[in-house]
Formats: C-alpha cells, sequence, structure tokens
C-alpha cells in the first residue's frame, strides 16, 4: 500500500486536493494587503526612544521601527491638526486639499470639501473596507463628516480633542458631548477613550470578510488634556513637569499602539498588513498643556511653527516581508506622500486629479535612492500671523516666522528667514542678509507655488 495516497483517496481526488490547496495558498497570497494609518496629535519631533528620547518608555514604537523603516527627515504639511490631516488623507497640499487652517468643532462646522478624494475613498473603490478610529477634525456636518469621506465605518470625536473620560469637548462653550458612530451621537460614560479606540478597531479588524482593509487609527494623544493612566503616571514620578504629565501620555499613546498591534499579530495578519505611523505636527507648548512638555531636540519650533520643530515629525512604516527590517532613511519625505506610496504598494490606481506627493516606495526599499522632493512649501495662519516656508535642497526661506518653542528671539529683520539646514539644522542663525540672491530665488519660488495652487 502506497502510504502517500491512503485507500480511501483516490490519486485523481488527490490531485485534485493538492491543487485546490496550492491554489487558495495563491490567492492567499496575491490578496491586496490591509492597510493602517496610525496618526498621532501634538507628538514631538524626538518624543520616541528610537528617535533620541532618554526617559521616555516607548517599546510599541520602537518594535514598530525595528519591524521596518524610520524616517528622520520627514515632515507633515502643517504645524497645526486639520490641514494636517487633510494632506494626509488627500495627497495634496493642504491648500489645494481645501483646508488651510484648523476647521471648527462645533457641530454644523464645514470642512474639508466633500469634492476632495480621500484615501479612505480610493481603497474602498479598489474593493477595501475602510475604517476611521478617533480623531476627525475635519468637518462637522453631514457631507464633512467621516461616512461621506470614504469611510465605510467611522467611531471617535468629530472636534479638536475631547475628554479621555466623559468624552466633552470643553474648550470653548457651552460645554457638549462629542462621540458618534457612523454619524450618530453615542454614550460611553467613564470609559477611557484611547482603550475604547483600540476596542473599536479590534472590532473592525476581526469581522469576517473576503475584503481587506483600510482603517485611519487617528489618536487624541498627546494632545491634551494630559490623562495619562495611573500606571505612568507612577512610572514617571521622578521625572519634573511639564514632562512628567506628557511621558505619562506619550506612553499611553505607545500602550495603545502596543495592543493595536498585539490584535494585528493575534489575528496573524502581520505579514499582510503595512503599518504606517506619523504624528500630526509638533509638540504643543499651550497653557492647556501646561505650557509644554514635548520635546523637538536640537530643532527650533514646536505646534504652529514651520522652524522644524513644528514640521519635522516621527515617521515609520512597516510591511514585514516586503519592505527592509531595522532601518534609517534621512531623505527628505512629506505626509503627502503617503497616498501614492500606498496605492502603489497595494497596486491601487490614483485619482486623475492633482496629487503634491510623490511615491516614495523605492526610497522605502533602498537607502540609495535620492528624495523625489526638491522643492517643498508650507503656509499657515492668516492676515498679520500668515506665516510662509519653502524648501530647496538644504535651503529653507521662512516668511514671517514665530517660534513657539522660545529658543531664540525674533527681530523685525527676521521677517524673511533664511537657513542651510545642512550646517544649521537648529535653525538659529538667520543667513538672509549674507544669500539676499538665495532668498530672491526661494521668494520667487514661493510666488510660483501661490499661483500654481489657484
Amino acid at each position: 500500500m502506497n502510504k502517500l495516497f491512503p485507500p480511501t483517496v483516490s490519486l485523481a481526488a488527490f490531485t485534485i486536493m493538492v491543487l485546490s490547496l496550492f491554489m487558495s495558498s495563491t490567492i492567499a497570497s496575491e490578496q491586496p494587503p490591509n492597510v493602517i494609518l496610525i496618526y498621532t496629535d501634538d507628538q514631538g519631533t524626538v518624543d520616541v526612544n528610537c528617535y533620541g528620547a532618554k526617559d521616555l518608555i516607548t517599546h510599541a514604537l520602537d518594535k514598530l521601527a525595528s519591524q521596518g523603516v524610520r524616517f528622520t527627515q520627514f515632515y507633515a504639511a502643517a504645524p497645526v491638526c486639520s490641514p494636517s490631516r487633510a494632506a494626509v488623507l488627500t495627497g495634496r497640499f493642504p491648500q489645494r486639499a481645501g483646508v488651510p487652517g484648523n476647521v471648527s468643532s462645533q457641530p454644523g462646522g464645514s470642512g474639508m470639501p466633500s469634492s476632495q478624494i480621500t484615501m479612505a475613498e480610493i481603497f474602498r473603490s479598489a474593493g477595501y473596507r475602510t475604517a476611521h478610529i478617533g480623531k476627525w477634525h475635519l468637518g462637522f456636518n453631514k457631507d464633512t463628516m467621516p461616512n461621506n469621506q470614504g469611510f465605510d465605518y467611522s467611531f471617535g470625536h468629530m472636534g479638536g480633542c475631547i475628554d479621555n473620560y466623559s468624552h466633552f469637548f470643553y474648550w470653548n462653550g457651552p460645554n457638549r458631548h462629542d462621540l458618534y458612530r457612523n454619524g450618530q451621537e453615542v454614550w460611553r460614560d467613564g470609559e477611557y477613550f484611547p482603550q475604547l479606540m483600540v476596542e473599536q478597531a479590534s472590532q473592525f479588524m476581526k469581522q469576517e470578510s473576503e475584503k481587506p482593509f483600510f482603517m485611519y487609527f487617528a489618536m487624541n494623544i498627546p494632545h491634551y488634556p494630559l490623562q495619562g493612566t495611573e500606571k505612568w503616571r507612577a512610572a514617571y514620578k521622578h521625572l519634573k513637569e511639564p514632562r512628567r504629565r506628557y511621558a505619562t501620555m506619550v506612553s499611553t499613546m505607545d500602550e495603545m499602539i502596543g495592543k493595536l498591534m498585539a490584535q494585528v499579530e493575534e489575528l496573524d495578519i502581520l505579514k499582510n498588513t503595512i503599518i504606517v505611523y506619523q504624528s500630526d505636527h509638533g509638540h504643543s507648548q499651550e497653557v492647556r498643556t501646561f505650557g509644554g512638555g514635548g520635546s523637538a531636540g536640537i530643532y527650533r519650533g514646536a505646534k504652529f511653527s514651520l522652524f522644524e520643530g513644528g514640521i519635522r515629525v516621527p515617521a515609520i512604516i512597516s510591511w514585514p516581508g516586503h519592505i527592509p527590517t531595522n532601518q534609517v532613511r534621512g531623505q527628505l519625505a512629506t505626509a503627502c506622500d503617503w497616498l501614492p506610496t500606498l496605492a502603489n504598494l497595494t497596486g491601487i490606481q490614483l485619482p486623475a486629479h492633482r496629487i503634491d506627493g510623490t511615491d516614495i516606495s523605492k526610497l522605502i526599499r533602498s537607502n540609495s535612492e535620492k528624495s523625489p522632493h526638491d522643492v517643498f512649501h508650507w503656509q499657515t495662519g492668516g492676515g498679520k500671523n500668515l506665516a510662509w516656508a519653502v524648501r530647496q535642497g538644504p535651503w529653507k526661506l521662512l516668511g514671517n516666522p514665530n517660534d513657539t518653542s522660545q529658543k531664540a528671539p525674533l527681530t523685525s529683520a527676521d521677517k524673511l528667514f533664511l537657513v542651510n539646514l545642512d550646517e544649521d539644522p537648529s535653525e538659529l542663525t538667520n543667513l538672509a542678509a549674507q544669500h539676499p540672491e538665495r532668498v530672491t530665488a526661494l521668494q520667487k519660488l514661493h510666488e510660483q507655488w501661490l499661483l500654481d495652487l489657484r
């Protein structure tokens, strides 16, 4: 008797069985990867251990970096929340996406125009299930809330921030509850919102479906209110304020990301899931965050500033077995690049309209690749507070700069502030007077960019 072919199974039947297994295995291997986009809020440039922090506990993000590629010269498209989020979801400059500044946190408030094509819409059109979990802050009316911007499922707050236990928005009156599921208000009294996010994400990932999924996991921390858990308050009792309170939030954030990643591993989908992580911009120095606590390291600036500390952010991409692991990229890349890059990695077609980001998948796979960005632009604020910046190679020109980190004074002579980031990454010396021709050239680039936005 042939032990390979038991008497109850014919050779033909066995052959069919083997072919079926091979075909199902091939189909499974060819299934497009899932995508999780983790977006944190008000996290400092170097506030992860793998980015140089010596006093923080960030095991989950350090593990994610070891499983993928970490960027050291990665930029948010804006130093404030709403425009940064519009850019990452559309792949466009915030101004082109229709969100030049923060949108209203009031119910009924307008936001990113529904005519914009989001990452969620692109993935859904390609057969993906899509979910928004967490912070939105891109509009608070029917047309601009997540379910009308490509998300099959949405759970979170529509405004800029909430209390993590009551889920009320307190920062201008009247106080109001802000927690929604698919556009309908829901109540989860006393439940810790970061943990609720993990639970909602887990439920979404566990749903039985032959479709891959795209999930936008938009965390509301370490943004104020700084409501870290007792576990982390005890761990950081040796630190001075305001670093202590901020540190509890960073590690709470990291803990929740760790729980999310553990769920991915438990579901055995890690090798078929692309995980992207990025902070939306630099850390806050506002009184609501006790005047600071975050760190940009050597970099000048913080939230609301176009100095490096306001826009240079931690960013990581992981896809085990498909992209390099435990590697670092120092080339310039931006949040606008995620959409075209993820489209390439998943085999999805981009919309026909203008995309300002560039596919960086080759750069991710090879450190010999150059940055696709010779020039990049930022603009924030309005009226007298309008600030802008343009970067070309190592040269960066800031117009009407604002140093929210207060690392050094600014005078009327600094209305145009020129730096060479290769020589002065801290941006403490204004070279505008020494290089007037460079100032003129960069000003012209900025003016051309403004015309191109029209």
